[in-house]
């Protein structure tokens, strides 16, 4: 059974996500606050935690960087406001994913699942285990990724649109594509995700940003030739 922790200063709302929670076999424990949050995940181990960002004591980013430092636990963020600056930030500090409130608790049931899902093991893709490019290193088997000799600090879903779209190298990808393949087949989600990581990328990677491509009306593409040894 997937043990999930939600933390919102709103009972409502906690007493909504464990209604659904449980109907779809979830145990579902709760935090009033950050700090309870924290120390929660301090002492049990959760397969995903629901962070609200409004919340007194310690809001939902500080609860999240806190958290990260001790575990990798997937975490989707919750919060009134969907301004950019609160996804990129949210996404920055390594969040799987964002939900904007007012929320379909059916839709959140799904956004779970899926990052669940994707924190099962997979066969490791066929390709080679390393890429170079000009000053750009690319490292699969050891999941780095170098800017001219200075190590790039990716989120772990970076990594997986990054590798997927050097794997698919000078290929036009569709958006549609990108979502399902990196997100997963069964995605329910707003496509902004994907714009949002593209944008981190780029400004991970410096001066090899120009090997993303943007495609109008399509999608994206890696456009980059591999150094010959």
């Amino acid at each position: 059974m997937s043990r999930i922790l939600v933390a919102d200063d709103e009972e409502k709302i906690r007493a909504i996500i464990r209604k659904f929670g449980e109907s779809e076999g979830y145990e579902i424990v709760e935090a009033a606050d950050g700090l309870e949050a924290v120390r929660l995940c301090e002492e049990q181990n959760f397969d995903v935690v629901i962070l609200d960002i409004m919340m007194p004591g310690l809001d939902g980013f500080s609860a999240c960087g806190e958290i990260r430092k001790r575990k990798k636990t997937p975490v989707i963020m919750l919060s009134a406001r969907g301004e950019e600056y609160d996804r990129i930030h949210g996404f920055e500090l390594g969040i799987d994913d964002y939900v904007v409130k007012p929320f379909s608790p059916r839709e959140l049931m799904m956004r779970i699942h899926v990052v669940i899902g994707r924190g099962r093991p997979r066969e490791e893709q066929a390709g080679h285990d390393i890429f170079k490019a000009e000053g750009l290193l690319i490292d699969f088997t050891g999941r780095t990724v170098s800017v001219d000799g200075q190590r790039a600090e990716l989120s772990p879903k970076e990594y997986d649109l990054l590798f997927y779209l050097v794997r698919n190298r000078n290929i036009a990808l569709r958006r549609e594509t990108l979502l399902s393949q990196v997100w997963g087949y069964d995605y329910y989600g707003d496509d902004r995700t994907l714009d949002t990581h593209i944008k981190l990328l780029r400004g991970r990677l410096g001066e090899y940003r120009k090997f993303l491509v943007t495609l109008r009306g399509v999608g994206y593409r890696f456009d980059a030739a591999e150094d010959q040894y």
